[in-house]
């Protein structure tokens, strides 16, 4: 929005000019970067983080010193990553070697890409990629390895699907491919975030054993994502909800944008909503083991933010005409009540799970199982503040009576 936009808009919806006032009044970072000792390419990669995505930059900026610029790194290399992958003008012979070799590339001083479309909106970043190099060069050697086995494994699955796509191909057909193809552009992420908040001593030594929780966290954002993005993927000729799950509903993707079919087209998106709700417990799970406040404000706040999207999405027929996201004053309340502690963020989760279920349709073929799943993830919560304090999260990290209460959930670490 421009000013004069931006200035109608609050004018009609005063309390979404509250809420983000609310925010910048009441909201202390953690952590403060300290901009004047940072390098010159330092600085600069958080200029393209605040480029590429202004909302993770934010959260970024506040984590603990440790993880600052391992953390704005990854995010750029995979950002670079992902601009390959996207660039549909790229042709396969020379975009699967990219994706497969990218994580060679770090190791190599000075290397950037400029075979990028004009158009491609992160195209600057491969053209100066070299300053990330001469960063990720910089960081723990521990660092570095997490990080490039990690883009090794997204490379390698994004040039598998990239191939299939280029065969005929496109579409992804089966949930179980479905949650590969997440997996390789998001669960892998939340792998190597785990790694790296274990390895500074940040969460739960257990978190790496218990893979199903990171993968979740990573599957949850991309599917939220997809659900959210149909019709802007259907207009670029991209199909990302699988064929096993469009094709009970209707005959030929193209038809769920037909206004002839929207009772059709809903029930599939709520099926589609029932299939990222999956993930709802295992996020909190994970969230249980998350030892300091910058990190958990870092994981909480997207999770929350994409459980708001995914009750905006459902039942709405919006979706199938256009891309609808949360307004900005819910996404700043939601980022003052994420950035709390776990008692809060289970307070957004199941409000907003609620009013998916108030929106659930009795005649919709998934309305059990998403009433199964409200109650499900609400029996959990009631779980967890049964058996547990009221937790104090700070900068060292959880209160000792909630620390001592972890195990109960199966994921402390074993001190003997």
């Amino acid at each position: 929005m421009g000013l004069a936009s931006d200035a109608l808009y609050f004018a009609l919806h005063p309390n979404q000019l509250l809420l983000i006032l609310q925010w910048r009044l009441r909201h202390g970072p953690v952590h403060q970067r300290i901009v004047e000792r940072e390098s010159v390419t330092a600085k600069a990669c958080f200029e393209f983080l605040h480029k590429t995505s202004r909302s993770f930059s934010r959260v970024v900026k506040e984590l603990h010193p440790e993880l600052l610029m391992p953390v704005c790194v990854f995010y750029l290399i995979l950002r670079g990553l992902d601009t390959i992958e996207d660039d549909t003008s790229i042709p396969l012979k020379e975009k699967e070697p990219l994706l497969r070799e990218f994580k060679d590339r770090l190791e190599q001083d000075g290397w950037t890409f400029i075979g990028n479309r004009p158009e491609e909106k992160d195209r600057q970043l491969l053209v100066q990629f070299d300053i990330v190099i001469a960063e990720f060069r910089n960081m723990k050697p521990v660092y570095q390895a997490i990080i490039k086995d990690i883009t090794n494994q997204m490379g390698n699955g994004m040039a598998d699907f990239a191939r299939k796509a280029d065969s005929g191909d496109a579409g992804v057909n089966t949930v179980a491919e479905f949650d590969l193809y997440c997996w390789y552009v998001a669960g892998v992420v939340g792998e190597g975030l785990t790694h790296l908040f274990v390895e500074a001593g940040l969460g739960e030594a257990n978190l790496i054993k218990h893979s199903q929780l990171y993968k979740s966290m990573g599957l949850a954002l991309q599917k939220n994502n997809i659900i959210r993005d149909v019709r802007e993927d259907h207009d670029d000729g991209r199909r990302f909800w699988p064929r096993e799950i469009w094709s009970k509903h209707v005959d030929n993707f193209e038809d769920l944008f037909k206004p002839e079919n929207l009772e059709c087209a809903l029930n599939c998106s709520s099926e589609m909503v029932l299939n990222a709700l999956g993930h709802a417990e295992d996020c909190l799970s994970y969230l249980v083991n998350l030892r300091e406040q910058s990190v958990f404000n870092f994981c909480a706040i997207p999770q929350s933010m994409a459980m708001a999207t995914l009750e905006l999405c459902f039942r709405n027929p919006d979706i199938f005409a256009k891309n609808v996201k949360i307004t900005k004053g819910d996404a700043f309340q939601l980022m003052v009540e994420s950035s709390q502690d776990l008692r809060k963020v289970g307070e957004v989760f199941c409000r907003y799970v609620h009013r998916i279920q108030q929106k659930n349709d009795p005649a919709d073929p998934n309305f059990l199982k998403i009433t199964v799943r409200f109650r499900s993830l609400l029996k959990l919560w009631h779980s967890i503040l049964a058996n547990v304090p009221g937790p104090r999260l700070t900068t060292r990290g959880w209160s000792s009576d909630w620390s001592s209460s972890m195990d109960r959930f199966g994921l402390r670490q074993d001190k003997h």
